[in-house]
């Protein structure tokens, strides 16, 4: 099993050759090499930087933006800090990974119906994602009024899968050091490129259909160049779309579109609309857990139909998991 504790052992990372690059401004700054970047984020990751680097790293990174070739040696360095899970054995359809990272603030959070519908299709389904976030309604929250257990370990959530159930893994569990740094903001009042990273995670040790958003039109040309390019190490698929409040999950108004990326070749599966086309059906009228999972319940239930673009999105997701599979198989 993959170690996640750091050890304090090891000999401490002097990073100031890194900050002298990085940590020019917004003008000024370098970018560093995938292999640089790697090496550093690593021992970020193993607690090999001391508090004082460690804070001058994640406001230059927050400052300059991160290049492709950095989320590249980022995401490697990230791969021996998460547990890695398996699929259920006998599987027709490989994961669907969904990060929820982002909650609701405006609108409703959706994910929990997205993740319980595709599950009720066959497919293995792993959400991982904060448990709480001040301000916003989290799936975590919306499945534990569900009372849908949470995955407290690689083997629960595995039972769980393969009993055809949703598992939803916190950070805090599936990757300690990933979910320190993301602690990080509480101290620094901003979010730092552990807020991008936990989002793009491939965590089973075979292929997987990952869901993966972006908020700012920049991450969207980033993500792009680096799922076009930089995923030989990353086995599956990826779909990429403009996130619901920062969730993957369709919009319930005007459809976004949805991008599929497979082996550096990308397919528009959905193209955004132009304006809502018709009424929209029934939407909670809280953003609260409780009102939002009472909603959820009524959609699965039969009372509610589910709404249109999240019903396409399903579809979506059941026909490439269904293919990644078969390749894989093949």
């Amino acid at each position: 099993m993959t170690q996640c504790i750091a050890s304090p052992h090891k000999e401490p990372l002097a990073a100031a050759r890194f900050i002298k690059e990085i940590g020019r401004g917004k003008d000024g700054a370098r970018s560093m090499s995938s292999d640089d970047a790697q090496m550093l984020y690593a021992a970020m990751l193993d607690g090999r930087v001391s508090d004082l680097e460690l804070g001058a790293i994640l406001l230059s990174m927050r400052i300059k933006g991160e290049s492709v070739d950095e989320i590249a040696g980022f995401l490697r360095a990230a791969k021996e800090f998460v547990l890695p899970l398996h699929a259920p054995s006998g599987a027709q359809f490989a994961p669907v990974v969904i990060p929820s990272y982002n909650g609701a603030r405006k609108k409703a959070n959706l994910t929990p119906l997205l993740a319980l519908l595709l599950a009720r299709r066959g497919v293995p389904v792993l959400v991982h994602g904060v448990l709480h976030d001040a301000g916003r309604v989290t799936t975590a929250e919306i499945f534990e009024v569900m009372q849908h257990p949470l995955s407290a370990h690689v083997v629960h959530a595995e039972q769980q899968m393969q009993q055809g159930q949703v598992s939803f893994m916190a950070i805090d569990v599936l990757s300690p050091a990933m979910a320190r740094l993301l602690s990080m903001r509480r101290v620094l009042g901003v979010r730092n490129s552990t807020h991008t990273l936990v989002k793009l995670l491939q965590p089973f040790q075979h292929a997987a259909l990952r869901l993966a958003s972006y908020t700012h039109p920049e991450y969207f040309t980033m993500l792009q160049h680096y799922f076009s390019h930089h995923t030989q190490h990353e086995s599956g698929d990826v779909f990429l779309m403009r996130g619901t409040e920062g969730e993957t999950v369709a919009s319930t108004g005007r459809a976004q579109q949805i991008d599929w990326f497979h082996a550096g070749e990308s397919t528009t599966l959905v193209q955004t609309q132009a304006s809502i086309i018709g009424a929209v059906a029934d939407t909670p009228d809280a953003l609260d857990a409780a009102t939002t999972a009472c909603w959820i319940e009524s959609v699965l239930s039969g009372e509610i139909p589910v709404p249109k673009n999240i019903a396409d999105q399903v579809e979506h997701c059941v026909m490439v998991a269904k293919l990644v599979r078969e390749r894989e198989a093949a």
